[in-house]
């Protein structure tokens, strides 16, 4: 079997690394030590660590992007017809799917779901920025389409309920092999991914139309 390029064994240790031992905690020594391959090379192939860390997002976001715009343009031609809006269950599905599919042809949907977690949980403003530059358009327009189906939610109330769907979906997806081993030792459940999905959809969708909190009591002074 042929040995990968550098690029990619680079790439595929970083991405390993990070998901284990978090961004500032991984040095670029770890990464040269284990993926046998000198520090010149990971400077000349990606200039920074900085640069490594955006490229090992770029992996998955780059496709996630292009089948995500793509479904939405599907949906939004199905609805189109009928002048619908469309409905929060299947734009939630719909992105579900997409996240799915794009770390599943690699085998490492949980590593994908802990880099996720890490880039909301540590220090890194350099890769937000990297993010909402090169992947906001399609994150701006599936905003935009919870908006209308969501035409009741204030706007702040909406963007705090889609992080903690956001926040459900990580937690979950990326302690997959704990949860199965709970579900099968305790309650002697076999569960794929998929039956994962289909468990939390009706609890994100839910959480999205759950009432609005009462307002906070004033207290007289």
């Amino acid at each position: 079997m042929a040995q990968p390029d550098t690029v990619t064994r680079i790439l595929d240790t970083a991405e390993v690394l990070f998901a284990e031992r978090g961004f500032a905690e991984t040095s670029l020594r770890n990464i040269t030590s284990k993926a046998k391959v000198n520090l010149a090379a990971v400077n000349y192939h990606f200039g920074s660590k900085k640069s490594l860390i955006q490229a090992v997002f770029s992996r998955y976001l780059d496709p996630f992007t292009t089948r995500f715009h793509a479904a939405l343009d599907d949906l939004e031609a199905r609805h189109r017809q009928d002048g619908s809006i469309i409905p929060l269950e299947e734009l939630l599905e719909t992105m579900a799917r997409t996240v799915l599919e794009v770390p599943a042809e690699r085998n490492s949907l949980k590593v994908f779901m802990r880099l996720l977690g890490l880039a909301y949980s540590q220090a890194q403003g350099h890769l937000r920025r990297y993010i909402q530059e090169e992947y906001g358009s399609v994150f701006t327009r599936f905003t935009e389409l919870v908006r209308k189906a969501t035409p009741e939610l204030p706007d702040a109330e909406r963007f705090w309920r889609l992080h903690f769907v956001l926040g459900t979906v990580i937690f979950t997806l990326s302690g997959l092999d704990a949860l199965r081993d709970i579900a099968e030792q305790d309650y002697h459940e076999h569960v794929s991914v998929r039956d994962l999905i289909r468990r939390l959809r009706p609890v994100v969708v839910s959480a999205m139309q759950a009432p609005l909190p009462e307002p906070p009591v004033q207290e007289v002074s």
